[in-house]
């Protein structure tokens, strides 16, 4: 009994937050670099609604055959999302440290506000200017089902920890 109770146990753990993927390009610089593996929660988003701020790793689209793409939730539900003169502002309001960020060439569908559905999140790459996210119509507005989990963990060449 005790040896199946471990098993299910390991087996849990391992699911709930143990799955790995590699960080594919340069859109999440400084937080995250190419090659850097990550390890996901997917209980973070299973049975919680990610928080803005967080980071998440979706597939593009629900696609099977794409790989995940990890980018920082900048609107949640109910928000409302808009780039204008290079910075972001969320609920009309500047969204976090944006003020100490690059100026964002390019504003995408986030030039007009966007206001955010029921289970729907507008996310970005740290990397304002060399990232593919939610501006951009082949990515659009993620939902909720297409997120693999959040990202709490890195394996880098820099070493590992717990990611912020």
């Amino acid at each position: 009994m005790e040896i199946a109770f471990v098993i299910a146990a390991a087996f849990f753990v391992a699911e709930s937050f143990g799955i790995r993927i590699k960080v594919i390009g340069e859109s999440m610089e400084h937080t995250l670099s190419d090659g850097d593996s990550v390890l996901l929660n997917r209980l973070g988003t299973d049975f919680f609604a990610p928080k803005s701020g967080s980071l998440v790793a979706f597939v593009p689209g629900g696609s099977e055959d794409a790989s995940p793409s990890i980018k920082r939730v900048i609107g949640v539900p109910g928000d409302s999302v808009r780039i204008e003169n290079g910075a972001i502002y969320v609920n009309d309001s500047l969204y976090g440290d944006e003020a100490l960020s690059d100026y964002i060439e390019e504003a995408g569908l986030a030039a007009n506000e966007i206001v955010l559905g029921k289970n729907e999140y507008f996310c970005m790459g740290d990397n304002r200017n060399n990232s593919q996210d939610s501006r951009y119509e082949s990515i659009g507005n993620i939902r909720r089902r297409e997120m693999l989990g959040t990202v709490w963990f890195v394996f880098s060449e820099d070493g590992f920890g717990f990611v912020q």
